[in-house]
């Protein structure tokens, strides 16, 4: 633990040293070139190739980069582009001082403009350095008006060489910082990457505790997360299992636990698909509306909904085979109802915890509906009825009465889909006592037709093979003689002994 922490406080320091580091790279860039100067003139002065007046040169190149620095530093300008902008428009008008005070010698010129010319390309790239040189140039000009033109053509050895070795000192000075810089920024993209997988995970793992669509709308921040309510006209739907209860008390928790939880899985899959908001799951029970944060119409809603409902009940006949398959003898059906009108959707609660639902007297009448389905229905309230009537076929059911509505409510009960009824319905279902058959001819895939074919043929070949033995079998007649067993007589059937 103890060396774990060493280790913490290492990289901590290691990293605070980096940050200062990146933070004054100007700065030490900066006081590194004009160092890189005063040596060149130095070594000019020792030559005796400037005069001794160039000793306040030297000075004045020394203590720049500081008095500068200190004066950004007070009026907390470091950090922004301005204050960059501004110091190396500085450097420019001393590099044009620099320029006409060296007579515009050719080897210092040009080591001169080279690290002018970087310095100006890293910082601020091709339109810093176009201003740059011109205000450098415009000085080293004026400053040649003013007080005459002088050209030496070559410095000595020695100071040429001065300067060659400041500036190979100063860009390789210049390339670390870059470097190091890089370096800062590919670890800090690293980090944020890091850091956006991390937030990636959570919110996908928070998903799973939302409907999608509420969670999209929260998190692109369409939706805030405040008490807030409002009206819409939505599509409510009520769904349960009859007869779970029952079937709660046979079988055992986990057992009952996995049942459970790939029905609603399967629910879901089907609800997700046709676009519903999974609002909650109360034990087998599960509510569902559509409308809400995103709609198409009330009237495409409708269709959805039912659409959804029709697609669950088929899903039930797969679940059922499954279930028989795995000894659960039950007859486990699902019933549905769906009614459709204003409620008040929202996030309920407090402001420490907070649920997305919906209320109103049209959910329970879409509560009330589901409970008064009978095994394998769909009811519909009237509201419903009227939007989905052209492409569904349903049966009039007769009125009920609800509380909270003055008067009777007409129901209506889904029979499927218009187009899927009669002789060229894609869908059958046959079930009696040891048999069952169910075939959605949208769902089996092309390469497997040929397989379910030969399935009902073969299945069909033995059922034929058993009734011609059933027909062709002598009949039994029980005779009793009175003793402890009775006696058998087989009749031929063709009626000769």
């Amino acid at each position: 633990m103890q060396s774990q922490n060493n280790n913490n406080n290492a990289e901590l320091k290691h990293d605070k040293t980096a940050e200062h580091l990146f933070i004054n790279a100007d700065y030490y860039i900066r006081a590194i070139a004009y160092l890189a100067g005063a040596f060149a003139i130095t070594i000019g002065l020792f030559n005796g190739h400037y005069e001794q007046s160039a000793w306040l040169m030297v000075t004045f190149t020394l203590i720049y980069p500081h008095i500068l620095h200190a004066i950004l530093q007070t009026t907390n300008f470091t950090q922004t582009s301005t204050a960059r902008s501004l110091s190396l428009h500085l450097d420019c008008i001393f590099g044009g001082f620099w320029l006409f005070w060296m007579q515009y010698s050719l080897a210092p010129s040009i080591l001169l403009l080279t690290m002018v010319s970087f310095a100006l390309i890293v910082a601020g790239g091709l339109k810093l350095l176009l201003t740059g040189i011109a205000l450098l140039s415009t000085t080293s000009l004026i400053l040649s008006l003013i007080f005459g033109f002088e050209f030496i053509q070559y410095a000595p050895l020695v100071v040429s060489v001065a300067y060659s070795i400041g500036t190979l000192v100063f860009l390789s000075v210049a390339a670390y910082y870059i470097h190091m810089q890089a370096n800062m920024l590919y670890s800090a993209k690293k980090e944020i990457e890091h850091q956006q997988e991390k937030a990636h995970e959570l919110s996908h793992k928070m998903s799973k505790y939302l409907a999608p669509q509420v969670w999209q709308t929260i998190f692109s921040g369409k939706k805030d997360v405040a008490l807030e309510t409002q009206r819409k006209k939505l599509v409510v739907f009520f769904s349960d299992i009859k007869g779970f209860t029952q079937l709660s008390e046979e079988l055992e928790p986990e057992v009952l636990t996995e049942l459970l939880n790939h029905y609603l899985t399967d629910m879901c899959d089907i609800a997700l698909k046709h676009g519903g908001t999974i609002d909650k799951f109360i034990g087998d029970s599960l509510m569902i509306f559509f409308g809400d944060p995103s709609s198409e119409g009330t009237k495409t809603d409708a269709k959805k909904c039912v659409a959804m409902a029709i697609a669950m009940r088929k899903q039930m006949k797969v679940l059922q085979q499954k279930w028989r398959s795995q000894g659960i003898k039950s007859p486990l059906q699902i019933r549905m109802g769906i009614n459709t009108g204003y409620c008040t959707v929202g996030n309920f609660g407090a402001e420490q915890r907070m649920d997305y639902t919906i209320v109103g007297k049209e959910v329970n009448l879409a509560s009330r509906l589901e409970s008064m389905a009978d095994a394998g229905e769909i009811l519909l309230s009237y509201e419903t009825f009227s939007l989905i009537k052209d492409t569904v076929m349903c049966r009039d059911k007769g009125e009920i009465q609800v509380k909270g509505f003055s008067r009777s409510l007409p129901i209506y009960q889904v029979v499927g889909f218009r187009k899927e009824l009669g002789s060229e319905s894609a869908y059958m279902e046959h079930q009696l006592d040891g048999f069952s058959m169910y075939i959605d001819e949208e769902k089996i895939m092309r390469t497997d037709k040929k397989r379910v074919l030969a399935a009902l043929e073969s299945a069909t070949a033995r059922m034929k093979e058993q009734v011609e033995l059933e027909q062709n079998s002598p009949p039994m007649e029980f005779i009793d003689d009175g003793g402890d067993a009775p006696s058998v007589n087989v009749h031929p059937l063709n009626g000769k002994g």
